[in-house]
């Protein structure tokens, strides 16, 4: 082989692995999106028969899954409680302000005036409810169907999955939420109580 040839491999060897190293970068940014903090404020009572719970429970309950899907300056707090610390609540509450991505480009950032300066934001997969969650977590069915109805919407995602086999007074298997949502690049959330 002559040198020529050996020195055109070789050229074409590197040019195919630095090719094949950008493919992934490629996706990553074909795949990001611009995207703005939009502030959102919910009311949020929950009405279920299977499980019932205290208003701290409940404000931690929807705090974790709020933070999962990447609410940023999260607070959460009780509300419409009438019963003690630790104890179920018929209609236990919440009160909860937060500020979560949308793209740059969707009508959501006309309507609030501290967006900010865009981010790249990226697509994540994010599970609420595994498929193979416990015969516990899934007495959390009806938490969860209602959280699909009132916080999801708020949020910016896609490839939203969903089966509920809830039936109220009873805990069946086989509910599942998972979505992908738009979230930012790497950063510690701030979050807290008002």
């Amino acid at each position: 082989m002559s040198r020529i040839r050996l020195v055109s491999r070789l050229v074409s060897t590197a040019a195919a692995l630095t090719l094949l190293a950008a493919i992934p970068a490629l996706a990553v940014a074909e795949d990001s999106v611009s995207a703005v903090w939009a502030t959102k404020e919910v009311h949020f009572i929950y009405q279920g028969f299977t499980t019932r719970y205290s208003c701290d429970g409940l404000r931690d309950q929807v705090k974790a899954m709020l933070e999962k899907l990447g609410a940023q300056d999260l607070k959460v707090r009780e509300a419409a409680c009438t019963s003690p610390p630790g104890v179920p609540s018929p209609f236990p509450g919440v009160m909860v302000k937060m500020r979560v991505l949308v793209p740059a480009s969707s009508a959501d950032t006309s309507k609030d005036a501290d967006t900010g300066h865009p981010v790249q934001a990226q697509w994540k997969n994010v599970v609420l409810m595994p498929e193979t969650s416990s015969y516990q977590d899934q007495g959390n069915c009806e938490l969860i169907e209602q959280f699909k109805r009132t916080f999801l919407p708020l949020f910016t995602t896609r490839n939203v999955k969903y089966r509920t086999t809830c039936v109220p007074h009873q805990i069946t298997l086989g509910t599942h939420l998972s979505a992908e949502v738009l979230t930012p690049p790497a950063k510690v959330a701030s979050s807290g109580s008002y």
